[in-house]
């Protein structure tokens, strides 16, 4: 499995995951900038991710669900602040509601993705940032570091390919 670690870091209400791939940087970057690619691992393997608006530029919007086992419907949100392809990219991202239009009843997250050269292949972090400690328990007990963990452990089998 490509997880190298996820530590939660309640002090700085973060939570940081760190991948490493057998794969060049570009194309580790194709995972994030191609919508397709993306919701083949955005999500854990039981709540598979349909993109529907795909801007990865500075103020675009990502819009997607992940659809659980008995058809159920999860809608989220990405508001896209900055992209240094094929290094960086940081969002906001949050939850929607059935209309797809964004959740303020719902936490938001302040997320920074990183991909450096390590060893032959690319090192992945991604970084998580809470608004609150209240904010990192609510979702953290939502499942968001095991779904986080999944999602991440399926880019391998996607890089082979």
């Amino acid at each position: 499995m490509s997880v190298t670690s996820l530590d939660k870091d309640l002090d700085n209400l973060t939570l940081t995951l760190i991948a490493d791939f057998a794969a060049p940087v570009e194309r580790v970057w194709q995972l994030w900038s191609d919508p397709r690619q993306l919701e083949r691992w955005w999500g854990p393997p039981t709540y598979p991710a349909t993109v529907e608006e795909h801007d990865l530029a500075p103020g675009g919007d990502v819009t997607y669900f992940m659809t659980g086992p008995k058809g159920d419907k999860y809608r989220g949100w990405w508001r896209v602040t900055s992209v240094d392809a094929p290094t960086s990219l940081e969002f906001t991202d949050g939850f929607a509601d059935a209309d797809g239009a964004p959740n303020p009843d719902m936490p938001t997250t302040t997320n920074r993705v990183t991909l450096t050269v390590r060893d032959g292949g690319t090192r992945m972090e991604m970084r998580a940032v809470f608004d609150t400690r209240q904010h990192m328990e609510q979702l953290t007990t939502m499942g968001m570091e095991e779904g986080l963990r999944e999602a991440a452990g399926q880019m391998d089998g996607l890089l082979v390919g």
